[in-house]
C-alpha cells in the first residue's frame, strides 16, 4: 500500500541541472516484532534522466591527482605513501569543512553519540579517500605491491556454498572495500561476480566515463569472474542474470548503495540516526535459498595490513510470511522477510562502524528521508 509521496524540491533541482531527478515514494512500513521497530520501504523512479556533462572541474582535479599518485607509486617506497596521502588530503580542507563537514558531523553524532570527535573523524576520512586513490595507483604500476590481507569468516561462506544455492556478499562502503575487498575474496580462491553501474568510478561526465573510471574498473576486474552492469531501463534482465548465477552456485557481490536500484529501505541506526540500505540483496535472499553475508573491509595499517570480514550467515529468526502494519498480505517478494534481513544487516553495519568509522565513505543524515529529501549519502563515492 502506498502511504505517501514526496519529490525533490525545485531548489535542489536548480543546483544540479545536469543530474537525474527522481520521484521517491514510501511503499510500506513493516513492523518487525523481534526488534519492536519498523523498516520503511521506498521506491525510487526516474522523473528526468538529466543530461550527460562532457567535462567538469572535478575531472581536472581527479586527473592531476591520479597522475600524481601514479608517480608516487612508481618512484617512492611504500613507507612514504601514507604521509603523502595525509599531506594531500589537507588541500582544499577549508572548502570540505564548509561544504561537507556540518552534515557529516550531524550524521556521525546521531549514530555514534555526541561524544565522538566529528572533526577528527572527518579529517581521517579525507586522508582515507586519498589512500583509496593511492591503492588504485599501486595496483596500476608495474612493480609488485603485496600487502597482507586477512580474510575472516571464509568457513561460513564455504559451508553455505556446499548447499548449492549460491551466496550474496552484501558489502559496506568502506574505503578499502572497492579494491582490497574484491582482492581478498579472489586470493581466497572464490570467483565472484560484482553487481555494478555504468558510472562506477570517480566521475559521471563523458570525460570521466572515457578516461577516469576505466582504470579502477580494470583493476577490480582482475579479481572478479564477471561484472554485472545494472541498467535501470532493463532491470528485469539484470535480475534474471543474477538469478542464473546463483542457481549455478555462484557468489555475487553487491555494494550497499541505494542509488542504482529502484527500491531501498530505511532503518534506525545507533543512538538517533538513520541509514538507507539497498533492498536487492535482501530481496534475492528472501525469494530463494541463497545465503546472505555482510562484508566489511578495513585498512589496519595503511598499505601494509588489511582486514576483510565476512559475517556469519544472516538468517532471520522468523521466516514465515508476515503482514505489513496496515494488514495487507505480502506478495512473492515477501517484504516482511526482507525487513528482517535489513535489520540483521543494519546490526552488522553498526558493529563495523564502531571499528573504523573514519573509513566509511557514505553516511545518511540524522533526519529521516521524509524530513531531508536531498540528504542521502554525505561524502559518498560510488563503491560498487
Amino acid at each position: 500500500m502506498r502511504l505517501s509521496r514526496f519529490t525533490k524540491s525545485r531548489k535542489a533541482a536548480r543546483k544540479q541541472p545536469s543530474a537525474a531527478s527522481f520521484r521517491t515514494e514510501i511503499i510500506a512500513d513493516v513492523f518487525v516484532p523481534e526488534y519492536a521497530e519498523d523498516v520503511r520501504f521506498f521506491s525510487r523512479k526516474v522523473v528526468n534522466p538529466g543530461r550527460l556533462r562532457r567535462f567538469s572541474t572535478r575531472d581536472l582535479r581527479e586527473s592531476l591527482v591520479a597522475l600524481f599518485y601514479l608517480a608516487v607509486a612508481a618512484a617512492l617506497p611504500v613507507r612514504c605513501w601514507a604521509p603523502i596521502c595525509g599531506w594531500a588530503s589537507r588541500f582544499r580542507l577549508k572548502r570540505h569543512m564548509r561544504k561537507e563537514f556540518p552534515g557529516y558531523a550531524a550524521a556521525t553524532r546521531a549514530v555514534l553519540g555526541d561524544g565522538v570527535d566529528a572533526r577528527k573523524l572527518f579529517e581521517a576520512l579525507l586522508a582515507a579517500r586519498h589512500r583509496r586513490r593511492m591503492q588504485l595507483a599501486a595496483h596500476l604500476v608495474a612493480r609488485r605491491w603485496a600487502p597482507t590481507i586477512r580474510l575472516e569468516g571464509l568457513d561460513g561462506l564455504q559451508a553455505a556454498l556446499q548447499r548449492g544455492h549460491g551466496a550474496i556478499l552484501w558489502c559496506d562502503q568502506f574505503t578499502a572495500q572497492t579494491m582490497i575487498g574484491k582482492r581478498a575474496i579472489y586470493e581466497a580462491g572464490i570467483e565472484a561476480h560484482q553487481v555494478s553501474v555504468d558510472t562506477h568510478g570517480v566521475s559521471e561526465t563523458a570525460f570521466g566515463l572515457r578516461f577516469l573510471n576505466p582504470p579502477m574498473v580494470h583493476v577490480e576486474n582482475r579479481f572478479l569472474k564477471s561484472r554485472i552492469v545494472f541498467d535501470r531501463d532493463d532491470a528485469y534482465q539484470v535480475t534474471i542474470r543474477i538469478q542464473k548465477m546463483l542457481k549455478q552456485n555462484g557468489v555475487v557481490m553487491m555494494t550497499n548503495t541505494i542509488h542504482a536500484g529502484s527500491t531501498f529501505t530505511e532503518t534506525a541506526l545507533g543512538e538517533s540516526g538513520w541509514t538507507h540500505l539497498a533492498s536487492a540483496p535482501a530481496n534475492f535472499a528472501a525469494r530463494g535459498k541463497t545465503a546472505l553475508f555482510a562484508m566489511s573491509t578495513f585498512e589496519m595499517v595503511p598499505f601494509r595490513q588489511y582486514r576483510a570480514i565476512l559475517s556469519p550467515e544472516l538468517v532471520p529468526a522468523v521466516t514465515a510470511v508476515d503482514t505489513t502494519r496496515d494488514g495487507a498480505k505480502n506478495g512473492a517478494k515477501n517484504i516482511a522477510l526482507q525487513a528482517r534481513y535489513a535489520l540483521l544487516k543494519r546490526d552488522r553495519l553498526m558493529q563495523a562502524l564502531k571499528q573504523c568509522p573514519e573509513q566509511m565513505m557514505s553516511w545518511s543524515r540524522h533526519e529521516r528521508l521524509t524530513q531531508a529529501q536531498d540528504s542521502i549519502g554525505i561524502g559518498a563515492e560510488e563503491g560498487s
